[in-house]
């Protein structure tokens, strides 16, 4: 008989909030801090919670692209992502409501691969079906574009 597995799971934490710009999360056995710099009084432990979100996005990017090229035989050699984002700060500044607080995020992953521009654009279009955290962002109204280049 075989084991089906959760579709739907629920993740909890309790943080600990020790000053008003710092925030240390335990996640599975990590210590998470997201915090702001000095200059707006913080103790610069950690990024702050809109750097978090921009990393989030790098991030699941990198995991999916991943796991979408293994998944259609595509090596995609080594990578780095390029992030272009816009933030619009009136909203956390509390100047005025912003609704889409990201308006435009524009990543490039640039990979040196043998693999062709074609099956880049394939893994390109399989991830975008899947980054959980692109799907945020564009849920929220963001602009987000996300290029795969074959570098030189």
């Amino acid at each position: 008989m075989a084991v089906k597995m959760k579709t739907i799971v629920t993740y909890r934490a309790t943080a600990a909030c020790p000053t008003h710009a710092r925030t240390e999360i335990p996640v599975r056995n990590l210590h998470v801090v997201i915090d702001e710099p000095t200059e707006r009084g913080g103790t610069n432990l950690g990024p702050t919670p809109t750097e978090a979100a921009m990393t989030a996005l790098i991030a699941c990017t990198n995991v999916i692209g991943h796991k979408n090229a293994h998944r259609l035989g595509v090596n995609l050699g080594d990578i780095t992502i390029d992030a272009n984002c816009k933030f619009d700060r009136r909203g956390v500044l509390m100047e005025e409501e912003i609704d889409v607080p990201f308006p435009e995020v524009t990543l490039t992953v640039n990979c040196t691969t043998p693999a062709s521009q074609e099956e880049l654009d394939l893994v390109g279009v399989e991830t975008a079906k899947y980054c959980a955290i692109a799907k945020l962002f564009e849920a929220a109204g963001t602009d987000l574009t996300v290029e795969w280049r074959k570098a030189n």
